[in-house]
């Protein structure tokens, strides 16, 4: 008996489903490739290299016209990887010369090794500069290394 009683006021909920459209300019083509390593701070110091992320400080960095994107790429799939972070904080990743996000896109613990998160981020037109990379740690120091792999690409 109870379990009829239980399942009557369960039939009873209604669960409404309202899809949410996020205009981003499209509709674009997805693009897979091979995932493909375009940004690694433990790299040496470069355009997509060292050094490594300092808290409180964003980084600008290309991603079009590497790893087989092409320039008219709108938005890139990421696995982003957060290294060895010494103070504990979060990375945002969002294009370049926008507003930084209010929500993080990976957080990481002092001493973990590596912790990784998948994001998909709109890329401005700016070839040199394509999307923004912040680190910010809970006591305002610190540094941490990153890495994005590339996925795929919408265009």
């Amino acid at each position: 008996m109870r379990i009829h009683k239980m399942k009557r006021s369960f039939l009873g909920v209604a669960l409404v489903l309202i899809p949410f459209v996020a205009d981003a300019g499209g509709p674009y083509q997805f693009y897979l490739i091979t995932p493909c390593r375009v940004i690694d701070t433990r790299r040496p110091t470069g355009p997509t290299g060292g050094p490594s992320l300092t808290a409180g400080a964003t980084r600008g960095f290309p991603v079009t016209g590497q790893c087989g994107v092409p320039t008219t790429a709108q938005q890139v799939f990421l696995n982003v990887t957060m290294v060895g972070p010494t103070q504990t904080g979060y990375v945002n990743v969002w294009p370049y010369n926008t507003t930084e996000p209010y929500v993080s896109t990976i957080s990481g613990s002092a001493g973990v090794s590596a912790i990784a998160n998948g994001t998909l981020v709109t890329l401005t037109a700016d070839p040199n500069f394509n999307i923004s990379v912040g680190y910010r740690s809970v006591t305002g120091g610190g540094t941490t290394d990153f890495f994005a792999d590339i996925t795929g690409y919408l265009q």
